[in-house]
């Protein structure tokens, strides 16, 4: 356990070793750090940034390559190891001190929901945001139908952020995932129909149940008999 090097009252640059490449966080205990024991921690674990006490821009690279997250720890940060730490985790945006188009982008291409941490939201990056992950449209400050369009496609619960709802677009929602039945605001029959058709599951957000819809339901999904208030025999 490359922890234990805590305890350890004499170390020696190959101790040291052993220890970071047992566990990179071992880097906490060493007295004693050099380039290469430094290096070896941060490219087993990039939490071990942390624990450096003279960061240098390669180091920092090699951290944010093996966990995006890490560029909280990084003190001086650069294009590249920002770029670098959102291509690797979208979500590392929220610890980028000074945000450009070009990291939005690929950290919202890489992680759609990371649309949460943009602080100039364009509608370029919006629609990459979506593209990637329909349910980005709930950190949209903008909507637009086009937008609330491509988000349900990409991911039919999307409906649930979308301020103006179109009968096409809770058709397109519940067809690409029945259980975004439940945000519609008015539902038809053929809606239903079409929700519990994709998922079983859906007739639980019916509001108005008739034997079509019940029948469709447990067809797709016997176990959406639960569901149904109004058992008969034929259902």
């Amino acid at each position: 356990n490359g922890l234990a090097l805590e305890f350890c009252l004499e170390q020696t640059e190959e101790i040291c070793l052993a220890a970071v490449q047992s566990n990179g966080l071992a880097l906490e205990f060493v007295k004693t750090q050099t380039p290469k024991i430094c290096r070896t921690a941060i490219q087993l674990n990039g939490l071990a940034l942390k624990y450096i006490k003279n960061q240098t821009k390669k180091l920092c690279l090699a951290a944010v390559k093996q966990n995006g997250l890490v560029l909280e720890d990084v003190i001086l940060q650069t294009k590249k190891i920002c770029l670098t730490a959102v291509q690797h985790d979208g979500w590392s945006l929220e610890f980028v001190k000074e945000q450009t188009r070009e990291i939005c982008l690929a950290a919202v291409q890489k992680n759609g929901l990371a649309l949460k941490f943009v602080k100039n939201q364009t509608p370029e990056i919006c629609l990459v945001a979506i593209q990637q992950n329909g349910l980005a449209l709930k950190y949209c400050l903008n909507q637009t139908l086009e937008l609330c369009f491509l988000a349900v496609i990409q991911n039919g619960l999307a409906l649930e952020f979308c301020i103006e709802q179109t009968k096409d677009m809770c058709f397109l929602a519940v067809r690409q995932n029945g259980l975004a039945l439940e945000f519609v605001q008015n539902q038809t029959p053929e809606m239903c129909l079409a929700a519990v058709r994709q998922d079983g599951w859906a007739l639980q957000y019916v509001q108005t149940q008739t034997e079509e819809i019940c029948l469709a339901a447990v067809r797709q999904n016997g176990d959406a008999l639960h569901y149904v208030l109004n058992q008969t025999p034929k259902i």
